[in-house]
């Protein structure tokens, strides 16, 4: 009984503390790297939303999303070391895990072939930067139904998740992505379509929109927002009773929702003020909604 106490008493001494301090060290490293990252993703937010920018650049939404996979690769790789580490220690002769580890991977294989797809499509979508943390897109599924759209909140291998403007996050496996609008690379356009009855001097209605575009351009608060003065591009629809006149306005990524609804305010206040009527508006499919993501009208 002695022998056999002095015996654990042993192996816990020599195997047994290596074995815990493996166990120890992964831990803390991982907890290391997982902190390094998070300091890493923050300065890069700083940097790329301090000073006078008003918007994140391709580059700095590209190494946030990088960096997060990193980090999510190396505590993956140090977790799986320790645990051929500890093997090793308790006496598991490792190499002959060999074979049966290539079998048991065949057939996780076969069996997490969606797993494994999300993970591919997330590599392809984070080597080709379509997008990247703080994008805004609107992202569509395998078997249709409404899109995903929303801020990108996290980019993994795996998932994607985006917070949508209601506050709700929504989670998609890169596997099941079949169509990607992104809405804030590079430059946006804000389309606002003005319904005006057929009655109303088209003329008239132009020069009214294209004094609206000057003074937004001018407008300290909304010019750097703007590329360029919005452009009047004429009427875009005739009907029995109205045409549409649309205004087109370029803007930074992810603005063009803010610089539309300015507009349609500007647009309204300057029609009373000529004593125009501005119609129900429309949306580009025909619906009463007045805006989409790309297109709005002036309610």
């Amino acid at each position: 009984m002695q022998d056999a106490l002095r015996d654990v008493l042993d192996w816990f001494a020599g195997r047994g503390l290596e074995v815990v301090l493996i166990i120890l060290g992964s831990v803390l490293l991982a907890r290391f790297i997982s902190w390094a990252g998070n300091k890493i993703t923050d300065r890069i937010d700083r940097n790329a939303t301090g000073g006078d920018a008003l918007v994140r650049s391709e580059a700095a939404k590209h190494r946030h999303s990088l960096t997060q996979v990193l980090q999510w690769a190396a505590i993956v790789l140090i977790y799986s070391i320790a645990v051929f580490f500890v093997l090793d220690r308790l006496g598991v002769p490792v190499t002959g895990l060999v074979a049966p580890a290539t079998v048991l991977g065949v057939g996780l294989g076969f069996g997490a072939q969606r797993i494994v797809g999300d993970v591919l499509a997330g590599f392809f979508i984070i080597t080709e930067r379509q997008y990247g943390f703080g994008d805004v897109v609107s992202i569509q599924v395998v078997g249709g139904g409404d899109p995903a759209t929303g801020t990108v909140e996290d980019v993994t291998l795996r998932v994607t998740r985006v917070r949508s403007a209601n506050g709700e996050v929504v989670t998609v496996p890169n596997g099941q992505i079949v169509k990607v609008v992104n809405l804030s690379r590079d430059w946006a356009r804000a389309v606002v379509d003005v319904p005006v009855p057929s009655t109303v001097d088209v003329n008239r209605v132009n020069e009214i929109l294209r004094e609206v575009g000057r003074e937004a351009f001018r407008d300290p608060a909304m010019r750097p927002l703007l590329l360029d003065p919005p452009t009047v591009m004429g009427v875009e629809t005739l009907g029995l009773d109205e045409v549409n006149v649309r205004v087109v306005a370029r803007t930074l990524p992810g603005k063009q929702f803010e610089v539309g609804r300015d507009l349609r305010v500007r647009i309204v206040l300057a029609f009373r003020n000529q004593g125009l009527q501005v119609s129900q508006p429309t949306g580009p499919d025909g619906s009463n909604d007045g805006a989409t993501a790309v297109q709005e009208g002036v309610r």
